[in-house]
C-alpha cells in the first residue's frame, strides 16, 4: 500500500470519526452527566441522526451517479422516512 492510500485512509477515518463525535454531542451527551438520567436517549439519537445522515448521501449520491439512479433515491428517502418514524416515536408523537 502506497504512503498517499494510508494517509487517504486515516484521513476518511478522522472525517468518520468527526461526525460520529458531532452526533454524540448534538444527542445529547451532556444530559445524563448533569441530570444523571440514563444514556439510552444518547445511544437512540445518535443511531437515529446517522440513520438520517445515510440517507442524505444516498440522495446526494443519486443526483451524481450515471446509473441506479432511482435505487439511491427510493433507498435514501427511505432511510429518511425511517429516522423521522423513529424519531417521532422516541419522542412519544406516533
Amino acid at each position: 500500500m502506497a504512503e498517499g492510500q494510508i494517509v487517504g485512509r486515516l484521513a476518511g477515518g478522522a472525517k468518520y470519526a468527526y461526525l460520529g463525535v458531532f452526533f454524540v454531542l448534538l444527542a445529547g451527551f451532556f444530559h445524563p452527566l448533569v441530570s444523571g438520567a440514563s444514556f439510552e436517549g444518547v445511544v437512540a439519537g445518535t443511531l437515529v441522526l446517522a440513520l438520517g445522515l445515510g440517507g442524505a448521501i444516498l440522495v446526494y449520491k443519486a443526483s451524481t451517479a450515471n446509473s441506479g439512479r432511482g435505487t439511491y433515491f427510493g433507498a435514501g428517502f427511505g432511510l429518511m422516512a425511517l429516522s423521522l418514524t423513529f424519531i417521532l416515536l422516541l419522542t412519544g408523537r406516533f
